[in-house]
């Protein structure tokens, strides 16, 4: 029944029900924030992956990957709050915030992140 229901769904929403816990929770909660701190965003499935945008500019990407949940920001270059509270792993665009538990997740914190990205919107990617 519940993959039967999954396929009627849109694939962003789709793939956040898929994950297993604490997986399922923590994207749940993210949404939650995101679209609870930028009601303009709306939900995309872009790469396999559920995106927020604002208008046509994506913000930020939700992936389950291993054993955490990677929340990737594309404006994160112009960033110059909380960066310490994020990982780049070699990849020169994007930097995340990475929660391997609920319990992890600051909402004040993430929040903020989300306000300040979203004063880059209309910027390019990189500087």
């Amino acid at each position: 029944m519940k993959v039967l229901y999954l396929n009627f769904m849109k694939p962003a929403e789709a793939y956040i029900l898929r994950q297993n816990e604490p997986y399922r929770s923590i994207l749940l909660h993210l949404q939650l924030l995101i679209e609870h701190t930028l009601p303009e965003s709306h939900l995309e499935y872009k790469w396999k992956l559920p995106c927020y945008y604002i208008e046509k500019r994506p913000i930020c990407y939700l992936n389950h990957s291993k054993d955490y949940v990677d929340v990737g920001f594309w404006h994160s270059a112009h960033l110059t709050k909380y960066t310490e509270h994020m990982v780049s792993e070699n990849r020169k665009v994007v930097k995340s915030m990475r929660y391997r538990t609920l319990e992890a997740i600051d909402d004040d914190l993430f929040i903020k992140i989300l306000k300040e990205v979203e004063k880059y919107k209309n910027k390019s990617f990189l500087k």
